[in-house]
């Protein structure tokens, strides 16, 4: 803990001399003992390893167990496009993991090149990768530091710590400053200065105490590059829905074939059909539908300015309940801003205190022209306010010449300059308001000068304690007229007071509405932030996210608490402040142990890791470094808070389509193995050829599925609450629906294979049946088994609204796939060639009445089933207003 201890300790410690620095032997010396100062990253899987990595899900294996049954029976076309899928998957899964992982590369493309070092007793300037701790490295304005360091000497010292604390303002450092509490945040370490950082202002020296891996970009680092490959809730759905269908696969084979030894049927035939049942049981087009559906939603993303890096990031999108928010640049502007002023008058206080703004302009070094500003953040806003009221810089400074100034310090808080006037020299002094009541004399109170009265200071101290109570910084101005050259020690002497004004960061004029919206959908935002806790709040409270300071905690807070204590009150708090990227991480991981879904958004290096151990991160694209970008799921284009939430939208509806598309393909392939068992138990015919079982899989798995999966979606979506992150695929009746459509499907195939048999004389339990009624009642059993399941698909479009009420024809894809099913089908029984080789035939007027007939009935079914689900949608789901 360097921070808590001083100069001379530390000098000791590393065995340095401050005035010479490290001499060449001992720096190459270090050098081999501590490595590089560079960041590191683990060694990179090859693509082979990565290849094989992407194999290993049960769903993986039951679709390669069904490439081998397909072998078996000899459907080579089906076996080398179930293998094509498999292949097509792990591709696209080594291409994403190839490139999500630039976290580390880009952090070390963010350590400054050169460094300004003394050694021998002489400065010289050399790469940041040589620099080792005990080095004595200079500071200047404009430069990038390449190590930690415990400063030696400070002048005005002011350093941008945003990579690391979230804060816009730059940080005052002070070597003198020694800091005893050990948990003291980074953002309080004012005799410190951390690597990767930039110095704004003065200038320093500092020993390097930490390199490479050990300074806090360097942790930073080793967050990132953990291991936390959680999987998805999507992801765990279809890994546990492939383990089901695994064993039920494998329990369909055992049972029939067993079945078929008691019954003493023909083995053969009964271990191809048990096969072909198996491979019915699987929808092996799923990994592939869900695939393409998630790809088409991250298309429909990119055009609301969301680009989704993990296509299951789409879906986890949908089922979170937490929205965890850096503060600067994310909720705010990123900019500081002049909201209110002060000067002592009874007249109106809307008018522009023209000689206060003169004299903040005038008193300041930053510029802001065409939009570009250069300088400290605070100055930046000065100018800006004075630019609102066409009191321009650069005019002033033209009018006013500057001849003489006293710098700002840290110590003094004060900056002054002397600027020529028509009748002599007038000394403008800014700074903060209580020091400049201790050095002036008078007042300016309703446009006269009057004597600086105690009554007149305690209502400019109630002033500016009103305006800090509101997070506001305030920053107050001062003049003197003189009729001639003083020196600077002089000028801040009998000053005469003109008011002040306050600052902030503001919030982003649509981040309100985005919150409230969020908050409608059960969604709870909260902020996360390296500022002060009286700023933070302050904010929160404009945006909606808090309603009192009892809701926020500091870093230093969370750190008295046990992670079980915290978990256990994470849900009290909506703002954390003063925290360092370990909290972060800490914070999100306090929210999952709730059993949340957590969100996290932000742009800094600071967020990096926190981005990486969230469901889903987030990150700005526009003013997001490379690193946050790299370790996020999601990149927003236009840094909105409120395309987060078209995104949430998209994620809900794409998630709903996947399941209606699972439950779908999981109640065809249920009717084709009822129809199939049932006949078998009860010494039926077997109704289906495993050629006919494969084609009808080829014909609904495919097109009606994927239809199914670009549904427009239901426009209700943000008015319920988030999902369950452990609800079932078959939730809410949707296991039911599942099962009452398979057995429906089931059933009515087999009244058709009966009609099929009854036109020719013969019943089910009928020995010796001809080939031509066999042929007869299977083509029967065969177009009822694939239009049934295509009407089906229809219904499946909503659990609750009818098809009127949802669109016949708002879903063009899934009428268009209905039609080339049933286009397909009649061609394979009217086509002589196909029917010889599904070993079907053309159907009577008579016959496709009863076919199209009993193919509508699970559809119909279905839609009077929703009569009875109707009440109960939405009660316990929506989300109260």
């Amino acid at each position: 803990m360097w921070f808590s201890k001083s100069q001379e300790q530390v000098l000791q410690e590393l065995k340095v001399n401050a005035a010479t620095g490290l001499t060449t032997e001992e720096a190459k010396s270090r050098l081999e003992q501590y490595g590089p100062n560079k960041l590191e990253g683990k060694p990179k899987k090859s693509m082979i390893l990565l290849f094989f990595a992407q194999l290993k899900d049960m769903l993986i294996y039951v679709l390669l167990g069904a490439a081998v049954v397909t072998l078996i029976i000899g459907e080579f076309i089906d076996a080398l496009i179930i293998l094509a899928v498999v292949i097509l998957n792990a591709v696209i899964g080594v291409i994403q993991e190839n490139k999500a992982e630039k976290s580390i590369e880009a952090l070390q493309q963010m350590t400054t090149p050169k460094a300004l070092v003394r050694r021998d007793g002489e400065v010289k300037e050399i790469g940041s990768e040589d620099v080792v701790p005990g080095d004595i490295v200079i500071l200047d304005a404009g430069r990038f530091i390449s190590a930690d360091l415990r400063l030696l000497e400070s002048a005005n010292l002011q350093i941008e710590e945003s990579a690391l604390t979230g804060e816009s303002v730059p940080t005052d450092k002070v070597a003198d400053d020694i800091h005893t509490d050990p948990k003291t945040p980074i953002g309080d370490k004012s005799n410190m200065a951390f690597m990767s950082t930039l110095v704004t202002y003065g200038r320093g020296e500092g020993i390097a105490v930490a390199t490479a891996m050990n300074t806090e970009m360097g942790k930073i680092a080793k967050i990132l590059d953990d291991d936390n490959k959680e999987l998805t809730p999507l992801q765990k759905k279809l890994e546990e829905l492939g383990k089901v269908l695994g064993y039920i696969a494998i329990g369909i084979c055992v049972l029939v074939f067993v079945i078929a030894l008691f019954q003493k049927r023909d083995l053969f035939e009964m271990f191809l059909t048990a096969i072909s049942l198996a491979v019915a049981a699987i929808p092996e087009g799923l990994p592939a539908i869900v695939a393409i559906v998630l790809a088409l939603g991250v298309t429909r993303m990119s055009k609301i300015n969301a680009i989704v890096k993990k296509l299951p990031a789409v879906e986890t999108l949908g089922s979170v309940n937490i929205i965890c928010s850096d503060k600067t640049g994310t909720l705010t502007q990123n900019k500081m801003s002049v909201v209110k002023h002060y000067i002592s008058s009874s007249q109106n206080k809307d008018e522009p205190p023209v000689e206060l703004i003169k004299s903040l302009v005038l008193c300041s070094d930053a510029t802001f022209e065409q939009g570009k500003a250069t300088g400290d953040p605070t100055e930046v806003a000065l100018i800006v306010f004075g630019n609102e009221n066409n009191l321009i810089k650069r005019s002033l400074d033209s009018e006013y010449k500057r001849v003489s100034e006293k710098p700002f310090d840290s110590d003094r808080k004060l900056m002054s300059t002397l600027n020529q006037t028509r009748s002599g020299f007038r000394v403008h002094t800014k700074g903060a308001i209580d020091q400049l009541l201790q050095i002036s004399t008078s007042a300016v109170v309703d446009g006269e000068v009057v004597p600086l009265t105690e009554e007149l200071k305690l209502q400019y101290l109630k002033a500016a304690e009103e305006m800090s109570d509101e997070a506001l910084r305030v920053l107050g101005a001062a003049y003197k007229d003189t009729d001639r050259m003083i020196d600077p020690d002089e000028m801040e002497q009998d000053l005469t007071i003109l008011g002040f004004v306050g600052m902030i960061d503001p919030p982003r004029l649509e981040v309100k509405d985005s919150i409230r919206e969020a908050k409608m959908a059960g969604i709870t935002p909260v902020m996360i932030t390296g500022d002060h806790k009286n700023t933070a709040v302050a904010i929160a409270k404009e945006l909606g996210i808090a309603d009192s300071i009892d809701q926020s905690m500091t870093g230093a807070e969370i750190d008295q608490l046990s992670e079980e204590e915290f978990s256990q009150k994470i849900n009290n708090y909506r703002v954390f402040a003063r925290v360092s990227p370990e909290h972060k991480v800490k914070i999100i991981r306090a929210f999952k142990a709730k059993g949340n879904i957590v969100s996290m958004t932000g742009d800094g290096v600071n967020d990096a890791p926190s981005l990486k151990f969230a469901d889903i991160g987030v990150a700005m694209g526009i003013t997001g470094t490379d690193v946050s970008k790299g370790a996020s799921d999601m990149i927003l284009t236009d840094d909105n808070f409120t395309t987060i939430v078209h995104a949430i939208r998209e994620g809900r509806n794409i998630y709903l389509n996947i399941r209606k598309t699972v439950i779908f393909l999981l109640s065809c392939n249920l009717g084709e193995v009822v129809a199939i068992l049932l006949s078998i138990l009860f010494f039926w015919p077997v109704p289906l050829l495993p050629t006919q079982i494969l084609w009808v899989n080829l014909v609904t798995d495919t097109l009606p599925a994927i239809a199914l999966g670009l549904d427009p979606g239901d426009k209700d979506v943000m008015r319920r609450k988030p999902r369950d992150p452990k609800e079932s695929f078959f939730a809410k009746g949707a296991g039911l629906r599942a099962i009452i459509g398979g057995i429906l499907i089931g059933t009515i195939t087999l009244v058709a294979f009966y009609l099929g048999l009854h036109e020719f004389g013969y019943s089910l339990r009928s020995s010796n049946i001809s080939e031509e009624a066999m042929t007869n009642a299977r083509t029967m059993a065969f177009v009822v088994l694939a239009s049934s399941q295509l009407f089906y698909s229809l219904s499946m479009r909503s659990a609750t609204k009818f098809i009127f009420q949802v669109g016949f024809f708002t879903n063009k894809y899934l009428v268009g796939a209905i039609i080339i099913g049933l286009v397909l089908q009649f061609g394979v029984i009217s086509i002589p060639f196909l029917a010889s080789a599904f070993k079907v035939q053309f159907l009577s007027f008579v016959d496709w009445g009863w076919v199209i007939g009993l193919g509508l009935i699970p559809l119909i079914v279905n839609e009077f089933i929703k009569l009875f689900l109707r009440g109960k949608d939405s009660g316990e789901d929506r989300v109260s207003t």
